[in-house]
């Protein structure tokens, strides 16, 4: 069984019954967090409790949002994390490790969310579900969708890599090019969920995908033998990813499965559209709009994120920071990675190790610490990058 027991808007804190069907806090609209009964959780869930269950995701199930009777899933998660020693000694870290997001279904790191979020769809009944997309999202939804029989929708801007088009058109979706960014999908998308009913599973405005993305972060503590390493480093787009981790683990200490020891959660954007990067740098608890969004990372392609005030936050707690790098420079950390590693890395995923340079470069990391990089995606889909 699993012990979700409401839902809490991350805002102002309002208290939603966790049987029916809600997006955003209807009180202040900002994004809503699965709560759990913690205290009968613990009793059942323990670290020896793990070693013969499912290598995926849904082996963490006592703190996830849906019964396993409607689980739709593809075998997603448990994903490895691979030390990177050659990439380690040429950069000067000698604990480095990459989340190797790439292998999920649907090759990104998207399939966690929207398997939950499309499971819990299924749970409530819904019969159509829509997305706006940069491209990777877009895939899972509809891979999952297709599974449990839904219809899907996406909305993806126009000029992302053919490959994601093909992708959601062979799964059965519905897509909508859009001339314009992720923003201007958004809009379209929420004229045709107000008109037809379609649930909207746009990143943070439904509290399951997050629910997904939490369990890299209890992966990382499992895999590492329940001890955190020392920085995370996250390629940001809408963030669900790094405030779920930051999410779970705070679950992982109530639970008594971890210490109150904390990673240094790292935000990664590109310089042509850094909205999280310049709200921290100023001190803002929200990110301005990003005029003129532009990098080859679709990924990074976001100009504002509903969750701006949840990323933020989780950087400040964990005393992290964020960082903005070229396009040129998540490339050639591409190619590093893929020649150091044999890992094939999204665009997305070079940028970590391009901010990690950076950081190095100013002694903000240290040799001798434990670091993370999340590669969130495969570069299969990106082939026009790699010429």
């Amino acid at each position: 069984m699993n012990y979700f027991s409401h839902l809490e808007c991350g805002y102002c804190s309002k208290v939603y019954d966790k049987n029916k069907i809600w997006n955003l806090c209807p009180a202040c609209g900002k994004p809503l967090l699965a709560r759990y009964d913690i205290e009968s959780a613990k009793k059942v869930f323990a670290k020896e409790s793990l070693i013969d269950r499912e290598k995926s995701l849904w082996r963490y199930s006592e703190m996830l949002p849906v019964d396993n009777k409607y689980k739709i899933t593809l075998g997603e998660g448990f994903t490895p994390l691979i030390k990177a020693e050659k990439l380690g000694n040429e950069i000067g870290v000698e604990n480095l490790f990459i989340k190797e997001e790439g292998l999920n279904p649907t090759t990104s790191f998207k399939a966690r969310g929207l398997c939950l979020a499309i499971s819990k769809a299924y749970e409530f009944g819904i019969k159509e579900v829509s997305i706006p997309s940069a491209g990777n999202a877009a895939g899972a939804m509809s891979a999952y969708a297709a599974l449990a029989g839904m219809k899907a929708f996406v909305f993806m801007p126009k000029d992302v890599p053919e490959p994601f088009i093909a992708e959601c058109k062979t799964l059965g979706a519905e897509v909508t090019l859009v001339d314009g960014l992720i923003t201007d999908c958004g809009k379209l998308a929420a004229e045709g969920v107000k008109k037809f009913g379609r649930f909207d599973v746009s990143t943070l405005k439904e509290p399951y995908r997050i629910e997904g993305k939490k369990t890299m972060g209890y992966e990382v503590a499992e895999q590492m033998k329940w001890e955190l390493p020392d920085v995370i480093i996250y390629p940001t787009g809408g963030g669900t990813g790094l405030v779920g981790m930051w999410k779970a683990f705070d679950e992982m200490e109530k639970l008594g499965v971890i210490n109150s020891k904390r990673p240094r959660m790292v935000s990664v954007q590109s310089t042509g559209c850094a909205p999280m990067v310049k709200a921290f740098q100023e001190g803002k608890e929200f990110a301005e709009m990003w005029n003129g969004a532009k990098t080859v990372a679709d990924g990074l392609r976001v100009p504002a994120a509903i969750g701006d005030f949840l990323i933020l936050r989780a950087i400040r707690e964990s005393n992290g920071t964020a960082v903005a790098v070229t396009d040129e420079e998540l490339m050639e950390s591409t190619f590093q990675i893929g020649r150091t590693t044999g890992i094939f890395a999204a665009p997305e995923g070079g940028a970590t190790l391009a901010a990690l340079k950076k950081l190095r470069a100013d002694n903000w990391v240290k040799e001798n610490e434990t670091v993370v990089l999340f590669n969130t995606g495969s570069g299969h889909k990106y082939m026009h990058l790699y010429k």
